[in-house]
């Protein structure tokens, strides 16, 4: 029985023709595996299964993945991210190495991606909604060569007219600048706004349409990352978390009725940290009033 494979692409200008015409020929494809999105059994001769290349600064690693879950793709993470990954999964199955779910660590080249508008990298999310947690300063485009800025990046429920849309808050935690900008403005919102991102007026009124080409990444059960076009095709990670981040069953299910995610972007200093959700919701409403907050409806990719 001929194995029901996706390959995009994407992974297959990554891993090579030959590798990507032995993965469709049944060779270093299994049989069952868990997929990587959902970590829900998946039998690539019986459903559409994805090949998701995950690729580190010296790493790559292929996983499979329910093709209702997670589309095909590339997708940059961090080499440490990547590794503990691996190391987690195998602790998982008690192999004590690569997990029957993933292959073999590929040699790869991979190719340069877009630089996203603010910089990638950023803080682990707070919980629901209470905290923007801010570890070490991460290489975010700064209004200074000097400065270093980290996206914070806090998860939370927000009310749109009478749907709960599952949200992400991001504030920089300093001035984000265009390159070459020397003159310490902030740019932050501007350079949103340039990627379709619109200024809300009214945070009870969702976003329309989603933002093509960006999604917000969950792979078993956990938030890794919001992903942007890549100027080479793909995907790219505009911002991930430092470790994969387990986010509430509460926003997770408001994420999977929708398929889709708010995220919200405001300056440096406008929210702060908001011990409860609804003082994280009055921040958004007085951002809103000031015309200092920008969102975009995107996509979920995994569950």
């Amino acid at each position: 029985m001929s194995r029901m494979l996706e390959v995009s692409e994407d992974v297959r200008a990554e891993i090579g023709d030959d590798e990507a015409d032995n993965l469709l020929a049944g060779a270093h494809a299994p049989d069952a595996y868990d997929c990587t999105s959902c970590r829900q059994p998946g039998d690539s001769h019986r459903e559409p299964t994805s090949t998701v290349l995950f690729v580190g600064d010296e790493t790559a690693v292929l996983a499979f993945a329910h093709a209702r879950c997670i589309p095909s793709q590339v997708v940059a993470v961090s080499e440490e991210q990547l590794l503990g990954a691996v190391r987690s999964i195998s602790q998982t199955q008690g192999t004590g190495g690569t997990p029957e779910s993933l292959t073999a660590a590929l040699p790869h080249s991979p190719s340069p991606s877009a630089a996203p508008p603010a910089g990638p990298g950023g803080a682990a999310p707070g919980p629901v909604a209470p905290s923007v947690n801010t570890p070490s300063p991460a290489t975010a485009a700064a209004a200074k060569p000097t400065q270093l800025a980290v996206l914070g990046v806090t998860c939370g429920i927000v009310l749109c007219g009478d749907t709960g849309y599952a949200s992400l808050v991001v504030e920089p935690t300093g001035p984000i600048g265009r390159p070459g900008n020397t003159s310490g403005e902030d740019e932050f919102l501007s350079l949103l706004t340039d990627h379709g991102f619109q200024l809300v007026q009214d945070v009870n009124n969702a976003p329309v349409r989603p933002r093509t080409g960006w999604s917000v990444l969950m792979a078993m059960g956990k938030l890794h990352a919001i992903l942007q076009p890549s100027a080479t095709g793909g995907s790219a990670a505009w911002w991930q978390a430092h470790a994969p981040f387990q986010v509430t069953d509460a926003w997770r299910v408001a994420a999977g009725r929708q398929s889709e995610v708010i995220m919200y972007a405001v300056p440096a200093g406008t929210i702060g940290r908001q011990p409860r959700e609804d003082l994280l919701r009055m921040a958004l409403d007085r951002a809103a009033a000031s015309g200092v907050l920008a969102a975009a409806l995107l996509p979920l990719a995994g569950t």
